[in-house]
């Protein structure tokens, strides 16, 4: 936890409200979401007990599971989930705009919009992630054939569930974790872990204190509980004798079931309103185009027959995933900060950014040391924040994203209280020897400077698959035979 995520944390239950810790929506919210609610019967492996889906507050389906532990109902309500999931998909395919890449020398095309599904909790999006792998290899024909949308859901689930994973990405959303990277409640994080008591403090009820609220929504038998785990004792004195009989009440077990379900659909909706609240961050936008292109990718490779994701990566794929999310979490806090003023206080704080006036500044600097000359203006700034960088280090603004200020120099003023920094500038000027209007700060001007940078960032070079060593899935080991080496029997 953050310095000022813990400050606010502290006077949210001082003054029994919630505090902002963001100053705009860092995740696309789009107009037409398909929400999720899924609950699994307690003692078995993700068998799914029943679900409330559907893309408005006004129109939940409710699918029920009479008997959790009969492969045939589970395989029943996954083809249910699909005739309400797939079209969903299917409907993002249609329109289609043409992108240019290679800097304007070709052209590819990515859907116009993409899918969204929203889960209460992170226990939502295991059960997806789960219920993908257990469906998507299931045949459609044979003995065990299941209904035909059964393994395209499971492959759907699986890319959704895979996209979860990536910071930044808005495929699929888990409720308490989007209000929690927003807002800071007066409770400890694992109370926040639960939509209800989350929400309590968000959405204060008139008349009744935060504390009290939050109290009733961690009690079961007021609140039930988000999903997929039930309540315990609903599990024992309402469940079980509706499941111990051989062919269980479908209504009785449907009325009990949405009972449960409908505090959990309202309060989803309730979430969604309060973060379209919030304006977009200016990044946001280039994040979701990045979710555009990866679900066009996979709607294309489900189209064209391809295979299905595979049980496990191998070890080259499972490094470049690695790779893929490591630099995706680092471009995600750094666009963060470069949105939000109160995320980039947190680095502020840290020493990684400083607030700074202009003082100087000669934009016609020519340094022309090298084999030919090259714009590189100076600036002067001064600040009162804590300096914690060294001569030739590199600093950004996020006003100029695209430009570099190379640290010249670091240099205490009088007693102490201020610093002056002279910086060299490189980039984001464009091509000539005279720099843009606008594109050196001028003097007077207050700018924010920071190691954080959106550059881009080369991932590590990866062997082929076959050129690893045998324990990492490449050519078997080589074996002794009469003391001479070779290769291993296949």
């Amino acid at each position: 936890m953050s310095t000022l995520t813990a400050l606010a944390r502290a006077q949210a239950r001082a003054e029994g409200r919630a505090q902002p810790i963001a100053t705009v929506r860092h995740l696309h919210l789009h107009p037409r979401p398909f929400v999720f609610i899924p609950y699994a019967m307690a003692g078995e492996a993700n068998a799914p007990l029943a679900a409330l889906a559907g893309t408005g507050p006004d129109d939940p389906r409710l699918l029920v599971v009479a008997q959790p532990r009969n492969r045939d109902d589970r395989f029943a309500f996954a083809a249910e989930l699909a005739e309400l999931l797939l079209p969903y998909v299917d409907s993002f395919t249609g329109v289609a705009e043409p992108v240019a890449v290679d800097r304007g020398r070709d052209v590819r095309y990515r859907y116009v919009d993409a899918p969204q599904l929203w889960v209460p909790n992170t226990g939502g999006v295991d059960f997806v992630r789960l219920f993908g792998r257990s469906t998507r290899f299931r045949t459609t024909e044979g003995e065990y054939a299941v209904p035909a949308g059964v393994p395209l859901l499971g492959r759907w689930l699986t890319f959704f569930a895979g996209s979860a994973e990536v910071p930044g990405s808005s495929l699929l959303l888990n409720a308490v974790q989007a209000l929690s990277s927003h807002w800071a409640t007066g409770q400890s994080s694992a109370e926040d872990a639960q939509l209800a008591a989350l929400m309590a403090w968000l959405r204060p009820e008139p008349g009744r204190s935060v504390l009290e609220a939050a109290a009733a929504a961690e009690d079961p038998s007021v609140t039930p509980p988000a999903g997929p785990a039930t309540d315990p004792s609903f599990d024992n004195h309402v469940l079980a004798p509706l499941l111990s009989v051989a062919e269980p009440d479908v209504a009785q077990l449907s009325e009990v079931l949405r009972a449960q379900l409908m505090p959990t659909w309202r309060l989803m909706w309730q979430a969604l309103d309060l973060l379209a609240t919030l304006p977009p961050g200016t990044r946001v936008a280039s994040r979701w185009d990045g979710d555009r292109d990866a679900f066009s990718a996979f709607a294309q490779h489900v189209a064209e027959g391809g295979a299905p994701q595979p049980r496990r990566d191998g070890a080259v794929a499972a490094a470049a995933r690695l790779s893929r999310l490591e630099a995706a979490a680092t471009r995600y806090a750094v666009q963060r900060a470069f949105d939000d003023p109160l995320v980039m206080a947190e680095h502020r704080l840290a020493g990684s950014a400083f607030a700074a006036e202009v003082t100087l500044a000669k934009a016609d600097r020519v340094d022309d040391s090298g084999k030919r000359p090259v714009l590189r203006p100076r600036i002067m700034v001064v600040t009162s924040e804590p300096v914690r960088v060294e001569p030739g280090a590199n600093l950004t603004s996020p006003a100029r994203p695209g430009q570099k200020a190379t640290v010249i120099s670091v240099t205490p003023l009088g007693d102490g209280a201020k610093t002056e920094v002279l910086l060299e500038l490189s980039g984001g000027m464009g091509r000539k020897l005279v720099a843009e209007p606008g594109s050196v700060p001028e003097v007077g001007e207050r700018i924010l400077l920071t190691t954080l940078s959106e550059a881009y960032r080369p991932g590590g070079a990866l062997p082929e698959p076959d050129q690893t060593p045998w324990t990492h899935g490449g050519p078997p080991a080589p074996v002794l035979l009469r003391g001479v080496a070779s290769p291993a029997c296949p």
